[in-house]
């Protein structure tokens, strides 16, 4: 009876010891260490109370990093998710379902570049000198929007996102054509019969009967836009001077090169924060797992 009793915790024993070994313990050290001013170099912490976070939102970089990721995700859910949903609902019509196979394809295969690879393809798509941006631009006779786009502040940081749309958006649009595909093809047929339209369809059929993979969608784009760091890093680093600095890459310069660690776990701890609220109002928004 009493091995009955306590079986079951026995079986969920190593996951519980594997995530807090290796998520919560983390988490919780990260948390007492930005409470503290030290170094990788340095024997001993000193003890800063809440000095970190009061500079972190003094700090003019962070403020501009901060600012960066919500542009980021903003403009990620309306192509990744909205987009990525229009081109879904787009595919598995009746129209293009002959195509399907083809174009997913295409749309899916700048998910498996290695994104240093597609960053040395955009840094030459961007040069200012022989880049098939300007170049494309100069022959429809644009060339006065031209630009050494990495190189302008104004126009960098939108750069990178227009990079890492290109990559993101494929990997969306296959959550929501398998989400497509499981919809009772009779609730279209339903909607035919009463009159409505593609668009109609869509709106009322369609986006309710998703509603799962669009939580999913929504959160994985917004975690994405909050961790960005690969895509910055490699075309831009973060210039010119700050203007594409991102959460992750501030605080990657923050601990790795200028060695202020309890300052850099300030930075996560925000992160983090702002990552539990974005999944809080969108459970709350959702609804998931709830019946109808």
């Amino acid at each position: 009876m009493v091995k009955s009793r306590f079986a079951p915790y026995l079986y969920i024993a190593p996951g519980l010891l594997i995530i807090s070994i290796f998520i919560y313990y983390p988490v919780v050290e990260n948390v007492i260490s930005s409470f503290y001013k030290w170094t990788p170099f340095s024997d001993t912490r000193e003890f800063t109370n809440i000095d970190n976070y009061v500079k972190l939102f003094k700090d003019s970089i962070f403020i501009i990093a901060l600012k960066n990721n919500f542009i980021h995700a903003i403009i990620s859910l309306i192509i990744q998710v909205g987009g990525g949903l229009i081109i879904a609902a787009i595919l598995e019509d009746k129209v293009f379902r002959k195509f399907a196979p083809f174009l997913r394809t295409i749309y899916f295969i700048p998910v498996l570049i290695s994104i240093t690879i597609v960053g040395l393809l955009f840094s030459f798509i961007y040069n200012p000198q022989f880049g098939l941006l300007n170049k494309f631009l100069t022959v429809i006779g644009l060339s006065e929007l031209t630009n050494g786009w990495l190189g302008d502040s104004s126009t960098a940081f939108y750069a990178v996102i227009a990079m890492g749309q290109w990559i993101g958006t494929g990997y969306i649009v296959m959550l929501f054509i398998v989400a497509i595909q499981k919809v009772p093809q009779e609730l279209y047929e339903a909607g035919r019969v009463d009159g409505a339209n593609k668009i109609q369809t869509f709106f009322h059929v369609t986006i309710p009967q998703v509603k799962e993979t669009t939580f999913v969608a929504v959160i994985f784009t917004l975690s994405q836009s909050m961790l960005t760091f690969a895509d910055v890093y490699v075309l831009t680093q973060g210039g010119p001077g700050n203007s594409s600095q991102v959460l992750s890459t501030y605080l990657y310069d923050t601990a790795f090169v200028d060695n202020e660690m309890g300052y850099a776990s300030t930075i996560a701890n925000v992160i983090f924060a702002i990552s539990i609220v974005f999944y809080v109002i969108q459970t709350k928004v959702f609804r998931t797992g709830e019946g109808d």
